[in-house]
């Protein structure tokens, strides 16, 4: 969904109390419709990833941005799926190039590893889009804590504990 006018409908059809923001429940629910199905954590990570104001939801300003960052996701699957409906870890690789994303090999058999709930090699979207998430929420994390923009941090404890409470999926 790129036409702003279709996102803004889609967003109020979701945002069913009429708040003005959508919850983690809303937005699992309304994921689903569209056949990603996510475990509750990944989705409230989703709305940690463009809470710009901190709030636990997600205004439609905030939804405009994570929508932008699945479709940039998506395209990338799409490229190199193949009409098989799934990526492998080369795919997935070149796939996290497109994006943006460069991992060495130890982290990117990590995180694979992790990601590939049925331990099969092959990655469908949902698989894809969580582990995007979380490279994403990732380096967001680190970017607060790389100040001098030098692509390394020291971390005292307190840190550590903020960034591993931060990071789970």
């Amino acid at each position: 969904m790129e036409n702003p006018a279709t996102l803004r409908e889609w967003f109020e059809r979701v945002d069913s109390e009429k708040t003005g923001s959508v919850t983690a429940p809303q937005l699992k629910r309304a994921l689903s419709v569209g056949n990603l199905e996510f475990p509750l954590s990944v989705v409230q990570q989703m709305i940690r990833m463009y809470d710009f104001d901190r709030n636990g939801t997600m205004s439609f300003e905030e939804f405009v941005a994570l929508n932008k960052f699945l479709l940039k996701v998506q395209h990338a699957f799409s490229d190199l799926e193949r009409g098989r409906g799934f990526l492998v870890p080369d795919d997935v690789y070149e796939a996290l190039v497109k994006i943006g994303f460069s991992l060495d090999t130890p982290a990117f058999y990590s995180v694979c590893e992790s990601f590939d709930q049925k331990k099969n090699g092959r990655f469908r979207l949902d698989d894809f889009i969580s582990l995007c998430i979380f490279v994403q929420s990732s380096r967001n994390l680190f970017n607060s804590f790389d100040t001098a923009k030098q692509g390394r941090v020291t971390l005292d404890l307190n840190q550590f504990i903020y960034c591993t409470a931060n990071c789970r999926i």
